[in-house]
């Protein structure tokens, strides 16, 4: 059977080759697209993600990481002394200004961490070292934001909320959802850069529970204690985030529509090309027909032609796929293609191919073998 499928895909070269060329599209468009909304998710939460904290406190209401106001950071003494908490410390997340030196203003959010504590601590360090944030105005930024923020080397000194800054340290791939990247720092200088903070508020209280402590437990009993916040496990607080910046904004919605038009092009491509290899052979299947094929055989010979055309385009889109999310990650939006989204594409591209050839299945069926004899 797969000797004679492969006759009938390739007995038209040309036609097949566009076979090929629309199912690779399709297979292109909907990786890119679904890889670029994984990336993007993975994005909005990448600080909560990487941060090590097993809960996060914030102010009752908070929609999404970037977007939290601050609160009294006198409560950190109660997360303190609840049971099951080993650790509590103070995180500040707040947009401010960044001044070049070349005097162009451009917006960024600083992230004041507790350089002594695990929490919250750039990752993927590539220059300087996190314990170099203790020295006064030093701010750590992502070399993908170089360009952007008018550094050139390290040392090198700029103006944050009209306060001298000094870049200490670069990291590498923590990107920024919004269009102000991430300036790491101490607490101390991130109290002097955010522009709408009191001495004595926080916009964040990171914990880590104890050895043998259970998250949830712990998570009931500051529930109990606090008011006015919100006590959210860090997988929680990281859901909270995503589903605000790719649901509620509908950012997410429009990459996934754009997917869905590149399944809808990769059906009606595949659809039309396996029709119109079919009626070119119509005979052929009346003839086999008439010679006592089955019904089940007819179809799955069509079905076995998709497939192969199929499972070539896949090969092929899934490798420019592949390059394309390795080149992302030098620019600031990143596509992300995990094993699991390549085989949910291998699987999704076998059900395109079934479904554009139903057309053609319910044709054939139809054929009278005596036509043949006419």
């Amino acid at each position: 059977m797969a000797p004679l499928a492969r006759r009938n895909l390739t007995h038209d070269r040309s036609r097949f080759a566009v076979t090929l060329a629309g199912v690779v599209f399709a297979i292109v468009l909907i990786t890119v697209q679904l890889g670029l909304f994984i990336g993007f998710t993975t994005t909005t939460s990448a600080l909560v993600d990487h941060g090590g904290a097993d809960l996060w406190i914030t102010a009752a209401g908070t929609p999404n990481l970037d977007a939290s106001p601050p609160f009294p950071e006198r409560k950190i003494y109660a997360v303190r002394a609840t049971e099951g908490v080993a650790a509590a410390e103070p995180l500040i997340v707040q947009f401010t200004s960044w001044r070049r030196n070349d005097g162009v203003g451009e917006s960024c959010e600083i992230v004041g961490i507790d350089v002594d504590q695990p929490m919250g601590r750039p990752w993927n360090i590539v220059a300087g070292r996190v314990e170099d944030l203790k020295l006064p105005d030093a701010v750590m930024i992502d070399e993908l934001y170089l360009a952007k923020l008018g550094i050139t080397r390290l040392g090198q000194t700029v103006e944050i909320n009209d306060k001298r800054a000094r870049v200490v340290g670069f990291t590498r791939g923590i990107r920024s959802f919004t269009t102000s990247p991430y300036v790491f720092t101490s607490l101390a200088n991130a109290r002097k850069y955010a522009p709408r903070l009191r001495p004595d508020e926080t916009i964040y209280v990171v914990a880590k529970v104890g050895p043998g402590a259970d998250v949830r437990d712990v998570q009931k009993r500051l529930r109990a204690r606090l008011t006015d916040v919100d006590v959210l496990t860090a997988g929680e607080f990281a859901f909270r985030t995503q589903y605000y910046w790719m649901v509620t904004t509908g950012a997410g919605m429009a990459i996934l529509l754009a997917a869905a038009m590149g399944l809808i092009v990769g059906v009606v491509i595949i659809a039309q090309t396996t029709y119109a290899t079919t009626m070119d052979h119509l005979k052929e299947y009346g003839t086999l027909k008439a010679m006592g094929a089955s019904n089940g055989f007819v179809t799955r010979l069509i079905l076995k032609q998709s497939a192969i055309a199929g499972s070539i385009g896949y090969a092929a889109g899934i490798a420019i796929s592949l390059a394309v999310a390795a080149l992302s990650e030098a620019g600031q939006a990143a596509i992300r293609v995990p094993w699991p989204l390549a085989a949910g594409i291998l699987v999704l591209t076998f059900a395109m191919c079934a479904a554009a050839s139903l057309t053609s299945i319910r044709k054939v069926l139809s054929v009278d073998p005596a036509m043949v004899f006419q």
